[in-house]
């Protein structure tokens, strides 16, 4: 997971749009946004970030950071 990938995602494209490259990678078939990862695996973990980052963003009101710390808090309990 790369943030500075993620952060990009965020700022660039729509909550349709990811889930759009979502689906594309879940069925072995490019993207239409460009998303960086070295495999689909890391594009779908910087795809799902960016969805979750923005609908937290949008719900709660808050900025990049503060909903990525949310995200990072998340994988990090799911981990552990």
């Amino acid at each position: 997971m790369k943030i500075p990938v993620i952060k990009k995602l965020v700022e660039s494209f729509s909550q349709d749009q990811l889930v759009a490259a979502e689906e594309a990678i879940l069925n072995e078939a490019a993207p239409e946004i460009e998303v960086e990862g070295s495999d689909e695996g890391e594009q779908l973990t910087h795809v799902m970030a960016a969805q979750f980052i923005l609908a937290e963003m949008a719900a709660k009101g808050i900025d990049f950071t503060a909903a990525l710390r949310l995200y990072t808090a998340k994988v990090r309990s799911s981990i552990s």
